[in-house]
């Protein structure tokens, strides 16, 4: 995703020169290709996430359309009080971007696992938050956050991501995507959770469960029709994220549920709301909180016997 993101963002620049990028002594990887082209638009304030968001807002508040980036809660949770203040505030056109959103820094620990990201991000006035699935996913949500004039927060992936979508897609902020269809559950994930999605409701579909996927890239706003919809010809909605389950797109889909009075099965997979405890790599930490492929499988299979479900039949 990241480097989909960088892509795209280059892009941008070359027919915008309103673009900048603003860093915290991180992402150089990345970042070298849009230094090295627009170096006057380019900043690196050092390890100092408050004055990068104050900045920022600064450069958008003259006009500019700022972009700023860093790993996983440092330009998000370490600099809140910024972007509540700075760029909330003042609708500023700032672009916070983070990579590794989840566990994607596995083996650094809980200083580097943004799990409660989006429950904190989208509890800010004005703030667009978006987790794009896969490449395709961001190179689409940069062009339209880039349109977007207003704050808004990028949640992207680092590990290499899979294209899920093969065929062009329709993208549009606010609204779902429909990946596969089905009717008698409804799989809706979002971020890096899409592909480990799509993989178990080919599972499920295996043993004559048809599992409906829908990715939602936008989780503020949220597409409550699409959910609404999904609740209605569904038996079972389950929501799937690589995040805590209090805050994120399970209680956000939970709201409007409970708001509309629909009596839907509903079930929240993500993180535990607790600091992990293991270390390792993302694949192994997905797999001890059962965000596998083969623990979303069984947790929609516990699911089902609970409500006492069988939808095979």
């Amino acid at each position: 995703m990241r480097n989909a993101f960088i892509r795209t963002l280059l892009k941008l620049a070359e027919s915008d020169e309103r673009i900048h990028v603003v860093v915290a002594d991180l992402g150089f990887g990345v970042m070298e290709p849009f230094a090295t082209k627009f170096p006057r638009r380019f900043l690196n304030v050092g390890v100092a996430e408050q004055n990068m968001t104050g900045i920022a807002t600064g450069l958008a508040l003259s006009g500019k359309i700022v972009f700023t980036y860093s790993i996983a809660n440092f330009p998000t949770l370490r600099c809140l009080e910024q972007i509540r203040n700075d760029v909330c505030y003042h609708h500023a056109n700032v672009k916070i971007v983070s990579v590794g959103g989840g566990l994607g820094y596995g083996a650094l620990g809980v200083s580097h696992h943004a799990t409660e990201d989006i429950a904190v991000m989208r509890a800010l006035p004005g703030l667009t938050v978006v987790a794009p699935g896969d490449p395709v996913e961001t190179e689409h949500a940069v062009r339209a956050l880039g349109e977007r004039v207003g704050p808004a927060y990028l949640r992207l992936g680092k590990s290499g991501e899979p294209i899920v979508h093969k065929r062009p897609i329709n993208f549009r902020l606010g609204e779902a995507i429909r990946v596969i269809e089905g009717t008698k559950i409804t799989l809706l994930a979002t971020g890096t959770m899409l592909h480990a999605t799509v993989q178990a409701a080919e599972r499920l579909a295996q043993r004559g469960l048809a599992a409906g996927v829908l990715s939602l890239p936008t989780i503020k706003p949220l597409d409550a029709g699409a959910v609404l919809s999904a609740a209605r010809e569904s038996r079972a909605v389950l929501t799937v994220e690589e995040h805590s389950i209090i805050g994120g797109l399970g209680s956000a889909v939970a709201e409007v549920l409970a708001e509309c009075g629909n009596p839907v099965r509903f079930k929240r997979l993500g993180l535990p709301p607790v600091f992990t405890t293991a270390v390792g790599s993302q694949d192994f930490l997905k797999a001890a909180y059962r965000l596998s492929v083969e623990g979303l499988v069984e947790q929609i299979d516990e699911a089902m016997g609970i409500w006492g479900l069988d939808l095979a039949a």
